[in-house]
């Protein structure tokens, strides 16, 4: 080695990044895991009380009227949302902000949709809470899975300024807001099924 060489020349070079540790998105689905145990124990519930009061001769719901066509809009609405949240991810990763921030939007209006219609239902029902437990059952089970949207739609927020604000090639967060919708979607499409459709 001649003295005209430069000192670094016989070192190593930098060892490889680690690879991502995705917490965010593992968080989320044990966040999804965790609410699809609730959402299939509430409905665990509903179902065994329905089958005594049936096997009694009862009806269940009683004498109450759902308005199905707002039940059916939410459904609708809450898969159109994962279709949505999905577009958001795929602009995300093409580096496409005015689309990224037009998808989130979208979700936006259509979570609080969902919850004008939750509310149109609670409303237009008129289901007592104190003259069976048909109606507690009932504010549980719709008010679990309003609540449910209601954090997705907190989430679409932070997802909009955290990805707006400069990390929109960081798209995990992305992955996690379209990962929580599709959880979402499955436990109303259960929820739709067996509140509103079972009689």
């Amino acid at each position: 080695m001649s003295h005209d060489e430069p000192v670094g020349y016989l070192a190593l070079p930098a060892a490889a990044l680690p690879p991502p540790r995705r917490q965010l998105l593992v968080g989320t689905a044990l966040a999804c895991l965790a609410g699809s145990t609730l959402v299939g124990g509430m409905l665990g519930v509903w179902v065994l009380l329905r089958q005594r009061v049936v096997d009694d001769g009862g009806r269940f719901p009683v004498d109450y009227v759902i308005t199905e066509v707002a039940t059916n809009v939410m459904l609708i609405t809450i898969f159109a949302l994962c279709l949505f949240a999905q577009w958001a991810l795929y602009a995300g990763k093409r580096g496409d902000r005015s689309h990224a921030a037009l998808a989130l939007g979208v979700v936006a209006v259509m979570a609080v949709a969902f919850i004008n219609a939750q509310a149109f239902v609670w409303h237009t029902m008129g289901v007592a809470v104190k003259d069976n437990y048909y109606g507690a059952l009932f504010y549980a089970m719709t008010g679990t899975m309003t609540a449910l949207v209601v954090v997705g739609l907190g989430f679409t927020m932070v997802t909009a300024f955290r990805t707006l604000a400069g990390g929109l090639r960081d798209t995990e967060i992305l992955a996690a807001h379209a990962l929580y919708w599709y959880f979402a979607a499955a436990a109303y499409a259960a929820v739709w099924l067996v509140v509103y459709v079972t009689k």
